[in-house]
């Protein structure tokens, strides 16, 4: 019975508590239960508790059954109602009892709600939940219709890339787990039941797989041996955007920890026809902790023979001009940002417990030592019908939205620097920047900055047009914001145009199943030609339009204290 009493600590966060539902369960110490056994458990209780909430009130269950809190009855409901096991405790135990012998009432009632809301079967209801996890209108998008799909906040599927170093082809996915049937839609594996086993082949990026948001990808085969990277689909866009190869020279990348971006880089390069050579990829990390999961991450790859880690070594501190930099043609900059895009798989978990009638007393939970804990946390509960732990919080107001203001500045600014700084290796004739943020501070605006900026006009630089991107880059439909690059830089209707198609965007929760994200190329040749030199006229003077980072402006010891986000963390 510890698992109920273990998993109830964990469905309401105190305010000591924090992070995601999975770091709070798996950074716990001392649990008897299995933490991946709580983490389930929690997730989808939280999942249903629309549903069970209503069920467990309607039932009057608390009321009879005083010694039962909001969150162990819900747990409880849960695994007595949907879990094919059932209750994991003994049929003796006094939690279970309590629970179970009011079965018939509340499946009756659990039958009722369904069949209001126009499900026609558990099964259905379930698969509904899912699309709608993470939704705090989920409750009432299900009591205005079973199917709506309007205005719908999509599940996030896994996305898995297949290790081209290590397996030939995508199709090798299936010989490893031939129990999954291939789909020609992603809409088919993001509304796939609970436990459906298909998946669906990226058309963007070669080699990207796409599997149900609940896959465990720890249990597919080819994880362990490292023959798959879990990498979200948007966080593949920067390599195979840059699109480097052989001839290019080595490539860069500045910002590199966790590994992901460098060893697709490496796949790209060998599929180019890229010869093991030690030389060919470098990899910067500042941080000598996050290099070391960098080198595990190329090793378990298979890559170390292709690539080269700086531990340690700071990006802006390399000089462009001397050996081995000044040979590097291609460069990856995804530097750390304020990580507004970022998709936690349960960061949007939300609970809604169910309440006591308004005649009922707080406190009426058990005082009994070992249920201390939970009575603490779900005494100041029982009044508030529903809770969201998400991590992101409300949406800022007041002081937060002049200490975001002030963050984004001194992020865009610190963005700025570094792709300058990349604008002035001699030999680079590729550069990709992107960010894992919805801000335009942090994208388009430190574009266009570095586009008017002097280093971009010295040295030729200028944005890779959406015709000229591979394919897949080509046809993917969501581009810069235009009315953002209209305020930023009013003046050649043609050129900004221009600018917002060369730019890619990346929504959250969406139908396409990435994370928010943005990235754009810059190229030059080597007569210096382009159209930077042609943005001298874009405002008319060298004036900084507003919300346009200015180098000036950046606090370095404030960057220091908070260093933001890699879309991998």
């Amino acid at each position: 019975m510890s698992l109920y009493y273990e998993a109830a600590t964990f469905v309401v966060p105190t305010q000591e508590q924090s992070g995601s539902l999975k770091s709070r369960v798996f950074n716990s110490k001392d649990l008897k239960s299995q933490p991946k056994q709580i983490y389930a458990l929690v997730a989808e209780a939280s999942k249903w508790s629309p549903i069970l909430s209503e069920v467990i009130t309607q039932s009057k269950l608390l009321q009879q059954e005083r010694k039962l809190s909001p969150s162990i009855s819900l747990l409880l409901v849960h695994d007595l109602l949907l879990s094919k096991s059932g209750i994991a405790a003994p049929a003796s135990h006094p939690l279970r009892v309590a629970v179970t012998k009011h079965k018939a009432r509340l499946s009756a009632e659990l039958t009722k709600i369904r069949i209001k809301r126009g499900f026609a079967s558990v099964d259905e209801l379930r698969t509904h939940l899912t699309r709608t996890a993470g939704d705090h209108a989920a409750e009432k998008s299900l009591e205005d219709t079973a199917r709506s799909s309007k205005a719908k906040r999509w599940p996030h599927p896994r996305w898995v890339r297949m290790n081209t170093l290590k397996v030939s082809q995508t199709d090798r996915f299936r010989t490893l787990n031939p129990d999954y049937e291939v789909v020609k839609s992603l809409g088919e594996v993001l509304s796939a039941a609970s436990g459906k086993k298909v998946l669906y082949m990226d058309e963007h990026v070669p080699n990207l797989v796409a599997l149900p948001p609940n896959t465990d990808v720890s249990k597919l085969n080819g994880y362990g041996n490292g023959l798959f990277i879990v990498q979200d689909k948007a966080s593949c866009f920067p390599a195979y955007l840059l699109d480097p190869r052989p001839e290019d020279g080595p490539c860069l990348d500045a910002c590199a920890a966790p590994g992901n971006k460098t060893t697709h880089l490496v796949a790209i390069l060998q599929g180019h026809g890229l010869k093991a050579s030690k030389s060919q990829v470098w990899a910067c990390e500042r941080d000598r902790a996050r290099a070391e999961i960098l080198k595990k991450m190329i090793h378990l790859v298979g890559c170390d023979d292709m690539v080269s880690v700086k531990a340690g070594q700071d990006f802006l501190q390399l000089d462009p001009h001397k050996p081995p930099w000044n040979a590097v043609g291609s460069l990856l900059l995804d530097p750390s940002c304020s990580g507004s895009g970022m998709i936690d798989r349960d960061e949007s978990i939300g609970v809604t417990l169910p309440s006591r009638r308004s005649d009922e007393k707080d406190g009426t939970v058990s005082r009994k030592r070992k249920r201390k804990a939970i009575s603490d946390i779900e005494k100041k509960s029982n009044n508030e019908e529903k809770i969201d732990t998400s991590e992101q919080g409300p949406s800022p107001s007041g002081n937060e939205d002049v200490q975001l203001s002030s963050r984004l500045k001194a992020l865009s600014a610190f963005q700025l620097r570094l792709l300058l700084h990349s604008f002035r290796f001699p030999n680079a004739r590729k550069i990709s920047y992107s960010t894992c943020s919805i801000h335009a501070q942090e994208n388009e605006h430190v574009v266009i900055a570095a586009l008017k900026s002097e280093e971009a006009k010295e040295h030729g630089w200028r944005l890779l047009r959406r015709d000229e991107q591979v394919e897949g880059m080509k046809s993917w439909h969501r581009r810069g914001d235009i009315k953002v690059c209209r305020e930023v830089s009013p003046g050649d209707h043609s050129l900004r145009e221009d600018i917002t198609e060369a730019c890619i965007r990346c929504e959250a929760s969406t139908e396409e199943g990435t994370q928010g994200f943005f990235v754009a190329a810059f190229s030059r040749t080597l007569d210096n030609s382009g159209y930077a030199s042609e943005l001298a006229g874009l405002n008319g003077d060298r004036n900084e339009p507003s919300g346009v980072p200015e180098l000036a402006a950046v606090d370095i010891m404030a960057l220091e204290e908070w260093e933001g986000f890699s879309d991998s963390e």
